[in-house]
């Protein structure tokens, strides 16, 4: 029941207008959705956030100027796969069979296929809906012997779709990976199905850290980032041409590892690699909100699936003047609040807010509550 009660929740203060209409009035449309995940974004990564920082981040800081920043946003788990757990079934992660860690590129599907979705409601609703990016909640591939393990990716037929995955779980589309970007394989899924069979082994040392594994020809780190904004820019407007609403869950692979920022944003940051991927993914943020399918009643979510990781290099960031957890103690994978407070934004231009804040305590198994705040002050 309560897992009944959440939902009910959510659409009615999503999909239900604020204010009554009379008969003459028309209906108010049900809003767009656009959820963008970073990976890995410290609290205090965004300007916005901490005004000690000095990466630039000038996008999301103007989505926090046309909407609501909240100061006390938390995700349920310090690491990514149980809060993208959270997140799409409203569920604590607890309550899943993953009790610690995370998954990898080869796990089996986390969610039961008859476990009710974000996704799932929104279509009921009739919505169209997209994921783009990086999944991380397991998906069965093809094996070509079913007794076999899975490991290093030998036994996966690459050849035929996937099972369990996005598409099972609401997803009208679907494209992106199975886990992080430092997991194989190395494949794009699109629509379940493989773009290609990987047929080379990569692997990388460093910030630009991946495990060695199978590595498909048309997947390559470093464009990753660009090639899932890509995608979503293209989801965008083509659905903004219809007259149904859409939901894009955008999870990102950055500012994770590997730290791979393309060469027109090196040394951009004037901090290190980390800080240029930084700003990387706020320009994913100038590329979604520029597109003309990103109208007035689009409620437009970003946040982070956790703290920052050590991986950023902490030290180095530390001689240039910046802290990717100030104002808070710990980072990624930590109990303390540097591993699980985030930034947490959110822009609904068609309720007029601007430059609003809100100190309530909000966590990502529920991103209807902030919107709940939204409709009480509009």
């Amino acid at each position: 029941m309560k897992k009944i009660s959440l939902y009910a929740v959510f659409l009615i203060i999503v999909l239900a207008g604020c204010k009554s209409k009379t008969i003459e009035e028309e209906e108010p449309k049900q809003p767009n959705i656009v959820y963008i995940l970073a990976d890995d974004l410290g609290y205090g990564d965004v300007n916005v956030y901490n005004s000690e920082g000095k990466i630039s981040t000038p996008n999301i800081d103007r989505m926090a100027k046309n909407g609501m920043l909240f100061t006390d946003a938390h995700t349920s788990s310090a690491v990514c796969t149980p809060t993208r757990y959270g997140i799409l079934t409203g569920r604590y992660n607890w309550r899943s069979e993953l009790k610690k860690h995370v998954l990898n590129g080869y796990s089996k599907s986390l969610i039961k296929q008859d476990r009710t979705t974000i996704a799932d409601m929104l279509k009921q609703q009739g919505y169209s809906t997209a994921f783009i990016g990086k999944w991380h909640l397991g998906w069965d591939w093809q094996l070509k012997s079913p007794d076999s393990l899975v490991a290093n990716g030998l036994n996966v037929d690459f050849n035929k779709p996937i099972k369990n995955g996005p598409t099972t779980h609401g997803f009208d589309y679907s494209f992106g990976f199975c886990a992080s970007l430092d997991m194989p394989p190395y494949v794009y899924v699109e629509n379940d199905m493989p773009t290609m069979v990987p047929t080379e082994y990569t692997g990388s040392k460093g910030m630009k850290f991946w495990r060695k594994g199978l590595t498909a020809d048309d997947f390559s780190h470093i464009k990753v980032l660009q090639d899932i904004t890509d995608k979503a820019v293209s989801f965008i407007s083509e659905k903004a041409k219809d007259d149904k609403p859409f939901f894009l869950y955008l999870p990102l692979p950055a500012p994770h590892t590997p730290i791979l920022p393309t060469e027109n944003f090196l040394g951009k940051s004037k901090t290190n690699t980390y800080g240029d991927f930084v700003m990387q993914v706020d320009d994913v943020v100038r590329q979604v909100l520029k597109q003309q399918g990103i109208s007035e009643n689009t409620l437009i979510v970003f946040t982070s699936d956790n703290g920052c990781s050590p991986k950023a290099d902490f030290e180095t960031l530390a001689t240039f003047g910046h802290d990717p957890s100030h104002p808070l103690r710990g980072f990624k994978a930590d109990i303390y609040e540097g591993g699980h407070r985030v930034p947490f934004i959110v822009e609904w231009p068609a309720k007029g807010l601007k430059n609003e804040s809100s100190d309530k305590t909000i966590c990502t198994t529920d991103f209807l509550q902030p919107v709940q705040i939204l409709q009480d002050i509009a």
